[in-house]
């Protein structure tokens, strides 16, 4: 009989000192993923594609932009120093 409670009393401290561990793995666990959910939500999601680029900005005709500015010119929108300096553009 002495060697049975023996048997038992080890039984029951293995039994104690595994559920231990187990709680405290478990613990340390959950500590783990609450501070990664908490930089989860705390930084900015990270880029996943490039913004889109700016549309190509769409070509003139300089002769229809020429006639443009002649327009302009013609209706004193433009001062002849402003006509000449889109035109110089314009051509170059």
């Amino acid at each position: 009989m002495p060697g049975l409670i023996r048997g038992v009393a080890r039984t029951a401290v293995i039994a104690g000192t595994a559920t231990s561990v187990s709680n405290r793995v478990s613990r340390r666990q959950a500590n783990r993923w609450a501070g990664q959910e908490q930089q989860q939500y705390s930084e900015p999601p990270p880029q996943q594609y490039a913004p889109p680029a700016p549309a190509p900005a769409a070509e003139v005709d300089p002769m229809e932009r020429l006639k443009e500015l002649g327009q302009l010119h013609e209706q004193g929108i433009l001062t002849d120093e402003e006509f000449a300096r889109e035109k110089a553009k314009v051509l170059g």
